[in-house]
């Protein structure tokens, strides 16, 4: 009576199985680390990039430029114009 529908598990469905459950794992795994990937990135604040006069402000005060230079280039953003090349 145990036979019915034949001999039971062949090769093929051993091997459906096998595929089956190596491809359920593999999901359930890139799922838990896609899920904790997002989680991880939800609490990262985006950066802000400083404005053009922050970095002139930071380079005078390092010493990168002198006093005069400064000031030259405070105007041309001020003005909005760009600083043309002297001949």
């Amino acid at each position: 009576m145990m036979w019915w529908y034949g001999p039971g598990m062949n090769g093929w469905g051993y091997g459906l199985m096998t595929v089956s459950m190596v491809l359920f794992w593999a999901l359930i795994i890139l799922g838990m680390v896609a899920l904790i990937r997002y989680l991880g990135r939800a609490g990262q604040v985006a950066t802000v990039r400083p404005t053009p006069q922050q970095l002139l402000n930071e380079r005078f005060a390092r010493g990168e430029i002198d006093e005069d230079e400064y000031r030259r280039r405070l105007d041309v953003m001020a003005a909005g114009t760009s600083p043309r090349a002297e001949p």
